[in-house]
């Protein structure tokens, strides 16, 4: 009997293992003798992650929450091990399934592999170069001790053969991110509130900022947001915003009727606007998969990205952090003028289904 644990510790990284538990169960119907426990390390305290939120992916309520949430990355790290140590000790598992590039992430794979329980990393051998990003080391230092990796792309796998891994361990799945965007898209919708009521498809952006590139230092953050609003002809921008970032943007000054500052929305809200908007800004990695798949043009804030594929066969423009580059981007948005989905091999809605299929065959009994 296949017996695993499933680490979420972001809100993001429930989306990416919602399908996962889906097949597990369809297994499970089926008569296979399969288990599993999902685990939240409580890494985010987010409110909108109530019942609701778990309803909202059709997931049961995580059979425990770790409560490692708070502190400095090294506090936060130690508290999610302690815990999580615990509760390996109390429910040892085949494999522990984690997700992403999160500390979490990063965390449970130790301490898995401290107590010799293999590790799966789904979204594994994903790079952007940038020593820089928390993000980075924790996919680095998770990918060292990962016994299987469940990759998204062509590029993740090639990462992964230079640095020496075996191709048994590599396993070629596609996007789980992509699974939940298919499966939810027919329950898009459109956000409550005055601010959306008006709102024409194709006739607004969608912004999202929170990388403390750009978003803590005043001078360029005044100058990004003004590129911004000077290149986008006056139409709407839907920014759902940070609490820290909305109070960087009052020091600032910045005050436009068609920049809507929002609170972050639910998940069904917030792709209803980007599969409707005229273009996304952004510099966040996962929202240029989904605006990619959704064929909505899309400009990345940032130097280097870790999704080269939603370049390549995406809908997504690596524009950088100065924001002189922003103008000829935003002219050939505003034109009609952008480049269209291609389609990235293996993200297809089934991903989840070759992970689990992959799990049951490796760990039968």
């Amino acid at each position: 009997m296949g017996n695993f644990t499933i680490v979420a510790g972001a809100r993001p990284n429930f989306m990416k293992i919602a399908p996962i538990i889906h097949a597990l169960q369809k297994q499970q119907k089926e008569g296979v003798n399969v288990k599993f426990r999902l685990v939240h390390t409580g890494q985010h305290y987010d409110k909108k992650m109530s019942g609701d939120f778990f309803e909202q992916l059709n997931i049961p309520e995580p059979n425990a929450n770790l409560g490692g949430g708070g502190g400095t990355q090294a506090e936060q790290t130690a508290a999610i091990m302690v815990a999580f140590e615990k509760e390996l000790m109390e429910n040892r598992p085949d494999l522990v399934l984690v997700v992403g590039d999160v500390t979490s992430t990063l965390a449970c794979s130790i301490t898995a592999k401290k107590l010799q329980i293999d590790v799966a990393h789904v979204e594994g051998g994903i790079r952007s170069g940038d020593l820089t990003m928390p993000e980075e080391i924790n996919r680095m230092v998770t990918d060292s001790i990962t016994d299987h990796f469940f990759t998204t792309s062509e590029i993740a796998n090639s990462n992964l053969r230079k640095g020496g891994f075996s191709e048994d361990k590599i396993h070629f799945v596609g996007n789980t991110m992509i699974d939940t965007l298919m499966a939810q898209m027919p329950r898009f919708q459109k956000p409550e509130g005055e601010v959306f009521e008006n709102l024409e498809p194709g006739n607004y952006f969608v912004m999202t900022m929170h990388r403390p590139a750009n978003v803590d230092q005043e001078h360029s953050l005044k100058a990004m947001i003004d590129a911004i609003l000077e290149g986008t002809g006056g139409l709407p921008i839907i920014f759902p915003v940070h609490p820290r970032t909305a109070k960087n943007l009052q020091t600032i000054g910045i005050d436009a009727s068609n920049l809507i500052m929002v609170e972050p929305l639910g998940y069904l809200e917030f792709n209803y606007l980007v599969k409707n908007a005229k273009g996304v800004i952004t510099d966040s990695g996962g929202i240029t998969e989904e605006a990619s798949v959704m064929n909505v043009p899309c400009i990345t804030l940032r130097d280097n990205t870790e999704r080269a594929e939603t370049i390549h066969l995406g809908t997504n423009e690596l524009v950088g952090t100065d924001p002189a580059k922003l103008k000829p981007y935003l002219e050939k948005v505003m034109k009609g003028d952008w480049k269209k989905y291609q389609g990235i091999p293996l993200w297809d809605g089934k991903t989840a289904e070759r992970i689990v299929k992959i799990l049951v065959d490796k760990y039968p009994n």
